[in-house]
């Protein structure tokens, strides 16, 4: 059976520089919610105080890890840490996570590794608090078009499954005010009459992969020019479905606080379902 990585090592010695490593991404992931809530933007030098503070802290708890139980322990976490790094380093290239996403989610496997104390239910099998973080981060994260749907069907908006879980409609002219993609193609047909669809989940997501060019109501704010056509089609349809613009750092933010102190939403869910 495997063994949990962190029964072996319950020192205060251990504890003490993850805890105050913890505290230094927590304060970070918070600032950085702030600026990419309000600016769709988190500036790389916003990692740097907290691997200040972070890195020394971790290289503390290898140090006392490899005292009190050997290398095993050690190689143990910096496998896990370079492999998540690889995975998250990728998702980004393939455009499928954010860079700043994916910066946060490496950062946080380099600064804390390990549970710096015992959540409330428990230490997940795998033990590799980045990894709790991101599937915390994931459930969180689907509160999100649950909610978006309710207010659709409040509002009286109306769309095929599941755009009513994934978008909204704004009026065109909020568009540039607003934060998200366009999630409708919308041209004329020979009559100049307006027409429109949706655009497949999968076929948004194979335009993501491959670099193609989506509309995204940054760029209509910051470079009209460039869509001229795409104004003038939007004003003539009235409103378009945008996707809804919640940066992953926030439930990111949500699943650091949750695995820290709560523990795997998941792992939870499946012993609940085992009853265990």
């Amino acid at each position: 059976m495997h063994k949990n990585p962190h029964d072996s090592y319950v020192p205060v010695s251990m504890i003490i520089p993850l805890a105050i490593g913890a505290a230094a991404v927590i304060c970070t992931f918070f600032y950085a919610s702030f600026r990419d809530v309000k600016e769709r933007r988190v500036p790389f030098a916003t990692w740097y105080p907290m691997l200040a503070i972070a890195v020394p802290m971790v290289i503390w708890f290898y140090m006392n890890a490899w005292i009190q139980n050997g290398w095993e322990i050690v190689v143990y976490f910096l496998i896990l840490t370079l492999l998540f790094s690889a995975i998250f380093y990728f998702f980004a290239w393939m455009n499928l996570f954010g860079g700043a996403d994916a910066w946060a989610l490496i950062f946080l496997c380099v600064s804390i590794p390990a549970f710096p104390i015992e959540p409330a239910t428990g230490y997940p099998p795998l033990g590799f608090l980045p990894f709790t973080v991101l599937v915390n981060a994931l459930i969180l994260n689907f509160l999100t078009p649950l909610g978006l749907f309710i207010k659709n069907l409040l509002d009286g908006q109306r769309a095929p499954f599941p755009y009513m879980f994934l978008g909204f409609p704004l009026p065109a002219d909020e568009l540039p005010r607003a934060y998200g993609f366009i999630m409708e193609e919308i041209d004329e047909d020979g009559d100049d009459m307006i027409t429109r669809r949706f655009i497949r989940p999968g076929e948004a997501i194979q335009k993501m992969v491959s670099g193609k060019k989506r509309v995204y109501t940054k760029d209509l704010r910051l470079h009209p020019e460039n869509y001229t056509r795409e104004i003038s089609l939007f004003r003539k349809a009235g409103h378009v479905w945008i996707s809804y613009g919640i940066p992953f750092i926030v439930p990111l933010t949500a699943g650091l606080i949750s695995a820290l102190f709560v523990g795997d939403i998941l792992f939870l869910f499946m012993k609940f379902l085992a009853g265990v």
